[in-house]
């Protein structure tokens, strides 16, 4: 999932603070994800980008490509959003991994509680390093293409800010063709306080 960014308020500096968070955070989550799949879990580097919401929905992915998406509100110090993305196939096999149907209320059920796992740990490690209170929501999970899905977590949780952050990295499961896009979406005033908490306003 990638994009290209747009002239931002940010310097590289910010963005590699940011992509080194993200790095952290998404390697904390791995963790906890290979521990529930009992096998290893890599993560590909982190892209922070920031985009205009026009440009959003396009950035993250093919918008008519079908997934199962897992939204994670986030409350606390910066009102924010993680957000978790299975492409059909890939949902099918981590279903398959874990003992249960994909597409029953089981499975949903399970990739909700993935993506609950991934989200807690995240957040948690972000917490570690910045002393930021953020406490995950429960989990809502949706079955739809994936640009009316961002489209959605956008418009509820971002509001109207013209600059969105994205930061996202890619998990895959290791001996499996088989992996999950996993965004945290803090939005233009969350980034400003995050790299603040980090000195790097």
């Amino acid at each position: 999932m990638r994009g290209t960014e747009v002239s931002t308020p940010y310097t590289e500096l910010q963005l590699d603070t940011l992509r080194e968070v993200a790095n952290i955070g998404s390697g904390t989550a791995s963790t906890a994800l290979s521990q529930l799949l009992t096998r290893p879990v890599d993560i590909s580097v982190p892209e922070a980008r920031a985009v205009s919401l026009a440009d959003a929905v396009e950035s993250v992915g093919a918008p008519d490509l079908d997934v199962t998406g897992v939204v994670i509100p986030v409350v606390g110090d910066i009102p924010s959003v993680v957000l978790c993305v299975f492409r059909s196939d890939d949902s099918q096999k981590l279903c398959e991994l874990l003992g249960v149907e994909a597409g029953s209320e089981v499975g949903l059920s399970a990739l909700g509680e993935i993506g609950n796992i991934l989200g807690t740990h995240y957040l948690s490690s972000m917490h570690a390093m910045t002393g930021l209170a953020l406490e995950p929501a429960p989990p809502q999970i949706a079955e739809d293409m994936l640009g009316a899905i961002v489209a959605s977590v956008l418009v509820e949780h971002c509001g109207e800010d013209d600059l969105t952050l994205f930061i996202d990295s890619e998990l895959f499961v290791e001996g499996e063709s088989c992996s999950l896009s996993f965004l945290y979406v803090p939005g233009a005033a969350g980034a400003t306080h995050l790299l603040t908490c980090l000195g790097m306003a």
